[in-house]
């Protein structure tokens, strides 16, 4: 089994789904010749040719556009957004055109479109380059909302998501690219090569969509988290010696309300992590799922550790960013209830 980071994973995921589909197209700005700006799809237009795999005027409303058209029609597009924080000219392409084409057309056309999107912060990008926008998405009817935090599960979502008839939003922590980050920026940078989860499959293989994992089994508290704050949220476990057990929830919407429920009736206790700013983060959602099933189980109440509602900054990054010693805050917070 070979050993990825998760640059190298998603790559692999197009590579196997460019051969075993025809109708699989990529595209967007810069990912043809020059392979992508995080280098995602380099190799993949010199092994495909420039029919399957081609650079995209810089419109992020018309690639949307396009792939919405080009999946009415049979293909399964793959574009890029290069940016998460460049989504919002694609914005109605997305939720008027894209979500809206099954229920549209009583289901006589379907949308196999999966938008790739890096997101989040920790890369010193300022407020242009380090946003999270996944609660915009998944208050949108007919479309997915999906975050990996890890190789293993990145090509395996990407090729589930893929082969989906549904549009997907496939969102990449850029901080989690070459390596896992517990949150200490002033350590020295861990290789992926170092962690069990690089280990992947070369060749096809998926992850269900709508399954979270277990990432941390414990029995103290619940903490459930997506991306990047996964292995923040280890660290601040790992950091305070609290038995707490961590949800990847991996598909954020629809996402796997069971896994949740019957965590959190365990525990007794959570905590819900984001990287997202707190006002109608995606992270509310959450709090109120956990509230309406597991109200008569809880022995505290639930605790929030979010960005700031502020744009993401880049003199005071890490103040921003929540850390192992926030999360530690509120995972102490819960136990002392």
């Amino acid at each position: 089994m070979a050993t990825m980071t998760m640059i190298q994973a998603l790559r692999s995921a197009m590579d196997v789904m460019l051969e075993r589909d025809p109708n699989v197209v990529i595209f967007g700005e810069d990912v043809g010749y020059f392979g992508g700006v995080f280098r995602c799809t380099e190799g993949l237009q010199a092994k495909y040719g420039k029919s399957r795999v081609f650079d995209a005027p810089i419109a992020e409303g018309g690639i949307v556009g396009a792939a919405v058209g080009m999946g009415a029609y049979g293909l399964r597009p793959v574009p890029e957004i290069q940016f998460a924080d460049y989504f919002y000219p694609a914005a109605d392409q997305i939720v008027s055109e894209a979500a809206r084409l099954r229920y549209r057309s009583a289901g006589d056309f379907t949308c196999p479109i999966t938008i790739r999107m890096p997101c989040g912060g920790g890369i010193y990008g300022g407020q242009t380059h380090s946003q999270s926008p996944e609660a915009m998405f998944t208050q949108v009817c007919g479309i997915r909302t999906v975050m990996p935090s890890n190789p293993y599960d990145a090509k395996g979502l990407l090729i589930a998501s893929i082969e989906n008839d549904d549009p997907v939003i496939f969102l990449e922590p850029k901080r989690l690219y070459n390596g896992p980050f517990d949150g200490h920026h002033e350590r020295a940078s861990v290789p992926w090569s170092k962690h069990p989860l690089s280990e992947v499959p070369e060749g096809y293989y998926t992850v269900p969509l709508e399954s979270a994992a277990i990432f941390r089994p414990g029995s103290e508290v619940t903490v459930i988290t997506y991306g990047t704050m996964v292995f923040v949220a280890a660290a601040a476990a790992a950091e305070t010696g609290i038995d707490a057990e961590i949800i990847d929830l991996r598909s954020i919407w629809p996402l796997d309300l069971a896994a949740l429920v019957n965590s959190v009736q365990k525990t007794r206790r959570c905590v819900v992590v984001h990287e997202a700013t707190r006002t109608s983060g995606f992270g509310a959602e959450l709090i109120a799922l956990v509230q309406e099933h597991c109200f008569y189980h809880l022995e505290a109440p639930i605790e929030r550790v979010t960005g700031w509602d502020t744009p993401y900054p880049h003199a005071q990054e890490w103040a921003y960013f929540p850390g192992p010693d926030r999360v530690g805050a509120a995972l102490r917070r819960v136990m002392e209830a």
